[in-house]
């Protein structure tokens, strides 16, 4: 592989190869004056990340512009591992992805293949078209919310799924999300971060900035102790940075609308999303509070909470009969602790009359 493909694809082993060839220690990258620019340039990767959800290609004019983009592929690894913040590892492995996935739609075939063996995806080759066993398809393809990804809905011969060259590359992004996710933080050395220092920091204010601006401090005067647990779980989750599936997130949205959040505070909710776009989340929550849809859909029954497997840690209020949605559970359990000494009094949310279709709609899904 030539030294520019080895730029644009930075983790294959030939491009680590490269650097001990240079015989550049860890130390010169890190301190030496002759390396800045792989400094600035690692940097400017974890920005993209944050900011772009995405790295922006380099100018490379020369093998030195190269060179200097393989080291700051090395760079950012460290300076994200020194900063050590979940979400912008999170973020950072998001946006590598994403370049590679679109470095690999203009490549041959061949090339594709070459980058998929890097990363440990067994696939071969059948008439030009990329062919992998369904477990490997399933491993790399179970997060991806598209029903054209579901196995039902792709040919399987032999337990092989062929897979035309954009969707290969859509598996080998994820392959290499992966990658770094399981990879990050390296370990790294006191002398290194105190190399770092000024670097790290801003880093670090950058990452608080990004989640300060989506940050939700509370539910006001909504009764957060009534939750019930699935709810309590998948705020969690949006709160940590988990990918919620489409179930998850349709129920999460329309239970929090339901008692009284406003759309902005649902939105700041999902907002430590690895793949968190502004635009996108907030299209799908104006569509399921009515904004959009003019049908403001109410929050699915526990059944199909169960049914999508977002029932989780149920309770003994969860076990009663006639607890059959969790707005009922909401309002049970907020009555009860009204009736607590001292407890606070908040408002109540309604749930809607069985049958009654003129102003809210139920979903299954």
């Amino acid at each position: 592989m030539e030294i520019k493909q080895l730029a644009r694809y930075p983790f294959v082993k030939p491009a680590s190869e490269l650097i001990k060839q240079e015989n550049i220690s860890l130390e010169d990258l890190l301190t030496h004056q002759a390396f800045s620019g792989a400094r600035h340039r690692g940097k400017q990767r974890i920005i993209d990340s944050v900011e772009k959800a995405q790295v922006q290609d380099a100018k490379l004019t020369s093998k030195e512009d190269m060179l200097q983009e393989i080291l700051s592929y090395a760079m950012a690894r460290i300076l994200v591992s020194s900063v050590g913040d979940g979400f912008l590892i999170r973020r950072y492995a998001l946006a590598e992805a994403k370049t590679v996935y679109d470095h690999l739609q203009t490549e041959p075939i061949d090339r594709v293949m070459e980058i998929a063996s890097e990363l440990g995806v067994d696939a071969t080759l059948e008439r030009d078209v990329p062919s992998m066993h369904f477990a490997d398809f399933l491993r790399y393809t179970s997060g991806i919310r598209s029903k054209e990804w579901k196995l039902v809905n792709t040919e399987v011969k032999k337990g092989l799924v062929s897979l035309p060259k954009i969707k290969f590359a859509r598996v080998l992004e994820q392959a290499f999300h992966d990658k770094i996710e399981d990879e990050l933080p390296l370990p790294v050395a006191d002398w290194m971060i105190k190399a770092l220092k000024d670097d790290i920091q801003e880093l670090k204010n950058l990452a608080e900035q990004m989640k300060d601006r989506y940050k939700v401090e509370g539910f006001g005067e909504i009764d957060a102790e009534s939750f019930p647990p699935c709810i309590r779980r998948l705020i969690a989750m949006a709160r940590s940075g988990e990918n919620i599936s489409h179930p998850g997130r349709f129920a999460l949205t329309s239970f929090l609308f339901s008692i009284g959040l406003s759309r902005d505070e649902i939105l700041a909710i999902f907002a430590s999303s690895p793949d968190f776009d502004e635009s996108k989340t907030r299209y799908q929550i104006d569509h399921i509070t009515g904004e959009i849809s003019g049908t403001k859909y109410t929050p699915p029954e526990c059944s199909t909470m169960k049914s999508f497997g977002n029932c989780h840690n149920i309770d003994d209020l969860c076990r009663q009969d006639w607890v059959k949605h969790p707005l009922i559970y909401y309002r049970a359990k907020s009555r009860r602790r009204r009736k607590q000494p001292g407890a606070k009094t908040v408002p109540q949310a309604s749930v809607p009359a069985e049958g009654d279709k003129t102003a809210t709609k139920s979903a299954t899904t």
